[in-house]
Formats: C-alpha cells, sequence, structure tokens
C-alpha cells in the first residue's frame, strides 16, 4: 500500500537554478573549479566531485569513483560460497545484515532451499533493525549538514542498542557476517530476544522526539524543500531504486513486487513523495523507520505463535557448517565439516539473481555457477552505484552547500559505490 507523506509543494516560482541554467546556455563566463573530495569531511566516502562553479553555483559536476575499489567480484572466484558473505559487510556497511542475508538467500535460491518459517520471521526482524540504524543514520547526518548536531547525537544511542543486538547474536557489530547459508549459526539466547522486545518498546518514543526536532523545524524545511529534486521519470531512467525512488512519487519495493522471507505476510505502508527532493528523500526515510517497527512487532507476535520453538537453520548438512560441539563429539558432523571446509562439496550448475531491498534500494546479487565450490562469475547490483550517476545533474545551478546537503539524502556510501 502506498502512502503519501507530509510534504510541501513546490512552488512555480522561476529558481536560481533555471535562470543559471538560462545564462550558461547565453553567456560565456569564466568559471571557478573547486575539488570537492577525493578526501574531504562533507563527502561522506571517499569519492571526488570536480566542481565548476560561478560563484556560489554549480554549473557543471564530474564525478570520479573508485578510490577504494576493492575488486570484490573478482575475489569472490576464489572463495567458497559460504566465505563470500564477509564480502558483503564491506559494501553497505552502514546495513550490513541485508547485505548478508540477502547473499544467503541467493544461494539458497541457487540450491532451492527452503528455509523454515522461524528463520524467515527471525532474518526480517534482522534486516528491518538493520533498515532503521542506516536510515537513522542518514537522516541524523542531513541534520548535521543543516546545521543541527543534537539530533545527530541522540539518535546515535539508539544505534548502539541495535549493535547490541548484533553482537548478542554473532559477536560483531559493525561488519557482521550475521547467517548462514540455511539460516543462523545458532538460536538467539534469551538475551537477545529480550534486547528486540526492550528497543520495539522504547524506541518509537525517542525516535518521536527526533521527528519534532526536524520535520517541521522551519530552518530544515527551507533547506531541504526543493533542493536536488529529481523527477519520477528521471529517477526510472537513471535506474533509481529505494527510498530515493519512491521520494520521486514511484511507489516500487522489493519486499512487496517480490517477496522474499515471507514478507507478503506482513502488513506495511510504503510511504513516497512527489517532489522528488531533499526534504521528500528525508521525510520517505523517516516514514520507513516507523513502518520498519511495525515490521519487527508482526514478526514477534508471529514467532510466539509458531509450534516451532527451536529452528535456526533449514536441514542442508552438505552446505550447512555444524555447531562445534558436534564437530567435536560426532563423526558424521566432523566430516560434514571437513567435505566443507576443505571444498569437497560442489554447488549445482545454473546461474539465479536474487535481490533483497535494502537501505539504499534494490540490492541484487546475479550468480553464474560452473559447478565448483566458488562461483565462475558474481555481480552485485549495488544501489548507490546506479543512482549516484543522476548527481552531476541534481546538483546543477544549485549552490554548494545544496550539493552537500543533497549527497547526504541520497545517502550514498562509498563501500556500496566502489565495492
Amino acid at each position: 500500500m502506498a502512502t503519501k507523506i507530509k510534504t510541501k509543494e513546490k512552488n512555480n516560482v522561476v529558481s536560481q537554478k533555471e535562470i543559471l541554467q538560462q545564462e550558461i546556455l547565453k553567456d560565456e563566463k569564466v568559471y571557478t573549479t573547486l575539488n570537492l573530495g577525493p578526501t574531504h569531511p562533507a563527502t561522506h566516502g571517499i569519492f571526488q566531485n570536480i566542481l565548476t562553479m560561478d560563484g556560489e553555483f554549480i554549473v557543471k559536476s564530474d564525478p570520479t569513483i573508485g578510490y577504494i575499489h576493492r575488486a570484490f567480484e573478482k575475489l569472490a572466484e576464489k572463495l567458497a560460497y559460504y566465505q563470500i558473505r564477509v564480502l558483503t559487510d564491506r559494501l553497505n556497511y552502514c546495513s550490513s545484515p541485508i547485505n548478508n542475508m540477502g547473499w544467503d538467500m541467493t544461494v539458497e535460491k541457487l540450491l532451492n532451499v527452503e528455509v523454515p518459517k522461524r528463520v524467515q520471521y527471525m532474518r526480517v526482524i534482522i534486516m528491518e533493525l538493520a533498515r532503521i540504524a542506516d536510515h537513522l543514520i542518514c537522516n541524523s547526518v542531513i541534520g548535521v549538514d543543516t546545521g543541527a548536531m543534537t539530533g545527530f547525537l541522540y539518535v546515535f544511542q539508539w544505534r548502539e542498542k541495535i549493535y547490541d543486538i548484533y553482537e548478542s547474536i554473532c559477536g560483531a557489530r559493525l561488519t557482521t557476517n550475521i547467517g548462514r547459508v540455511g539460516g543462523f549459526e545458532r538460536d538467539w539466547s534469551p538475551k537477545t530476544w529480550e534486547l528486540i522486545r526492550q528497543f520495539v518498546k522504547e524506541f518509537p518514543a525517542a525516535f518521536q522526539e527526533f521527528c519534532d526536532l526536524l520535520e517541521r523545524n522551519k530552518i530544515f524545511m527551507d533547506r531541504t524543500i526543493n533542493v536536488g529534486p529529481i523527477s519520477a521519470e528521471d529517477a526510472l531512467s537513471y535506474g533509481f531504486t529505494g527510498p530515493n525512488l519512491r521520494a520521486a512519487g514511484v511507489d516500487y519495493d522489493v519486499r512487496v513486487a517480490q517477496p522474499y522471507c515471507s514478507y507478503d505476510e506482513f502488513e506495511f505502508d510504503i510511504p513516497v513523495g512527489t517532489n522528488g527532493d531533499t526534504y521528500d528523500r528525508f521525510m520517505v526515510r523517516q516514514e520507513e523507520v516507523w513502518q520498519s517497527v511495525r515490521i519487527i512487532e508482526q514478526a514477534l507476535k508471529k514467532i510466539d505463535a509458531l509450534e516451532d520453538k527451536t529452528s535456526y537453520c533449514a536441514d542442508i548438512p552438505n552446505y550447512y557448517l555444524p555447531p562445534k560441539e558436534q564437530v567435536y563429539n560426532d563423526m558424521e558432523s566432523l566430516i560434514y565439516q571437513f567435505k566443507i571446509i576443505m571444498g569437497e562439496v560442489d554447488i549445482p550448475e545454473g546461474e539465479v539473481y536474487h535481490c533483497v531491498e535494502g537501505a539504499n534500494g534494490e540490492l541484487g546479487f546475479y550468480v553464474v555457477s560452473d559447478g565448483g565450490r566458488s562461483p565462475y562469475r558474481l555481480h552485485f547490483r549495488r544501489p548507490c552505484f546506479i543512482y549516484y550517476q543522476a548527481y552531476p545533474e541534481m546538483i546543477k545551478g544549485s549552490l554548494l552547500s545544496d550539493a552537500i546537503i543533497t549527497m547526504s539524502s541520497m545517502n550514498v556510501i562509498a563501500g556500496e559505490l566502489d565495492a
């Protein structure tokens, strides 16, 4: 269900951007070149923009990426399937569990494996927590770039509470390597469930304070409305997905269009904007945080209603590493451990594409298998890499300070951009 977010209609006054674009066509000026990045405190990552400036206004932008390109897709050709999950952590590291589980589901699709309902609901909980953490970072940083530091510091404590949940599950916080092909490494402890329920209970009141701080703040609205806009047609042409596309008015969400992990059993709304500007992108992510909380609450109820109270992985001993206590005490488990680690179990031949709704949009994995222990070819569909190409057009004619806010609202993550 698509829900229109509260926003402010774009006025019909001719903007400075439109005036400047008209002047560029008819005037021959001497412009200034400004090097923004690759290492700059406001670029939110290691990438470069060479700006052609007319005073404070941007005439042209030439982006350069690849400063932290790590050749993940080539590295994956020499790694076992279960080892590639570690590479996915380094894509969008603000919501790495979504990357991890998207990869595991891709391999399960290649293996034609169906995981238990309990595992699917557990994955939904973790992926929605990751979405909340990612949106908190993005939107609080937009506040920082408009001069509001308080919100950033306030919501970071809740991001840390989400990381506490990660840590209780897998021992890691940022690059989580959470989960396994087939499910999770172990069942969640009572402490984990307690932390999740506590977060869902306490977080909404705190997040409402963050909403009250910025959503109808006159200074914030003036700094973000009509800044970095993009139309629905242009967004689709550039291949936008996720919050950036929905902010432009297109209600596409992978969780609804191509359901996975039983998302079709959940009730939630898809917030969409109207202008596709910085304010709409901010508001779409704000509403998505509320919807994620709503989904987690439903998932907890669904898990409580299941008769199955213990499953945390699918029954696929040829591909799922057995628990260590079984390896140390059971010969059959030791054999499976040895075969998997030493690469004696081949993955079936074939090619698959699987995508999930990442925090930034459609995160996809295209795998070609020739039957070995490693992929023959692998391609990551990184939403940042696709929509960043529209950035020069979005900031053309805007102020330099508006270019920074536009970049923040697009949530360009350098790790995902370069891979």
